[in-house]
């Protein structure tokens, strides 16, 4: 029963079968090759307008990549401070940014509320030689505690920062989970409530090392040729990056493993409401579920060799603050999740 994380699970299917045809034969280098060429068809058709396109391979180098691209070394990026970009990149926003200042904010469920965002640009005075100076927002979809954003909650953060000028970039490593659990097109997520850029995620839903940058404006892209060739992101067999998010997009194959997993933590969540023994963190918005456990439940999961993660308690609402010995259990499922290990598992914890 391994609930750590849904990047454990491998590649889907028709992921492995695109590979194994680009894999055949020759082709360009670099990103100039059929599969990549008809990927970024695919995602403009996705987004219902042109954008850029870059694909690499992390999670890190396109939230990276996608910053530095509009964030000057003396700017500084607004964020939750659990945000992935301030907890879990190893400084690397702030390494290709060249300097640029992550400032991390408050909000319940790592979600940030425009009312935080505005105070705490006026606190930052415009033009002032002495202190960095905000040009980006940026908010994750789903957010580290499994919540999601929903476009009027982004539109009204895009309102936020528009009389600062800031960009609003959205860390998505789980945006096809978002989508499946709202029912919003793409579209309606991202551009038109005012992400100017998107850090696309496929390698927790189904790809080998799959991510993509998205640009919805093209022009705020004329440097990410050349900061992603200099990241070591521009790579000579590209076309298999390609080849995966193909096979991923294909059919709605991308939506498909995102309601399954989503349906397996709901599953999850809801087995334990009904059990009425423990408590869940936060709601069950996507493919996370947070549960709050005391001792009992944490040595009966190690009993049974559950795997999860140990996660922070830093985004509880408040009056929601743990008790002595409590730690929140984070469990994560997969498009390769089963019915039978969430129901395992919901056993042991209604036995705890």
């Amino acid at each position: 029963m391994n609930f750590i994380s849904d990047n454990l699970a491998g590649a889907t299917a028709p992921v492995m079968r695109a590979m194994a045809t680009a894999n055949d034969g020759f082709s360009a280098a670099y990103g100039n090759d059929g599969w990549t060429r008809r990927v970024e068809a695919l995602f403009a058709e996705l987004f219902e307008r042109q954008v850029a396109v870059f694909l690499v391979t992390t999670g890190t180098a396109a939230n990276s990549l996608a910053l530095a691209s509009l964030v000057q070394p003396w700017g500084a990026v607004l964020c939750h401070h659990e945000a992935h970009i301030a907890a879990d990149e190893c400084g690397a926003p702030e390494f290709f940014t060249g300097g640029a200042k992550i400032v991390g904010l408050p909000g319940d469920g790592c979600k940030l509320a425009p009312e935080v965002v505005t105070d705490q640009l006026a606190r930052m005075r415009a033009g002032a030689t002495h202190q960095v100076q905000p040009q980006m927002l940026s908010i994750t979809q789903a957010t580290e505690c499994g919540l999601v954003y929903v476009p009027a909650e982004i539109a009204a953060l895009k309102q936020a920062i528009a009389p600062r000028g800031l960009k609003l970039h959205m860390d998505g490593a789980r945006f096809a989970n978002a989508v499946a659990a709202l029912g919003c097109t793409p579209a309606e997520l991202t551009w038109k409530a005012g992400v100017d850029v998107l850090s696309f995620g496929g390698t927790k839903n189904g790809a080998f090392a799959a991510e993509a940058v998205i640009v919805f404006d093209p022009a705020d892209a004329s440097e990410m040729p050349w900061r992603r060739k200099r990241a070591g992101h521009t790579l000579s067999k590209g076309r298999l990056i390609g080849a995966q998010f193909e096979g991923l997009l294909a059919d709605g194959h991308w939506l498909d493993l995102a309601r399954h997993a989503n349906a397996m933590a709901s599953r999850l969540a809801a087995a334990i409401t009904t059990a009425g023994r423990l408590r869940l963190a936060w709601a069950c918005e996507a493919n996370e579920v947070f549960v709050v456990l005391p001792p009992r439940a944490q040595a009966a999961l190690a009993e049974q060799d559950v795997q999860y993660i140990a996660w922070s308690d830093g985004a509880l609402t408040a009056g929601q603050e743990l008790r002595h010995g409590e730690v929140v259990g984070r469990f994560v499922c997969s498009f390769a999740t089963q019915a039978v290990d969430v129901d395992r598992l919901a056993a042991v914890l209604a036995a705890s």
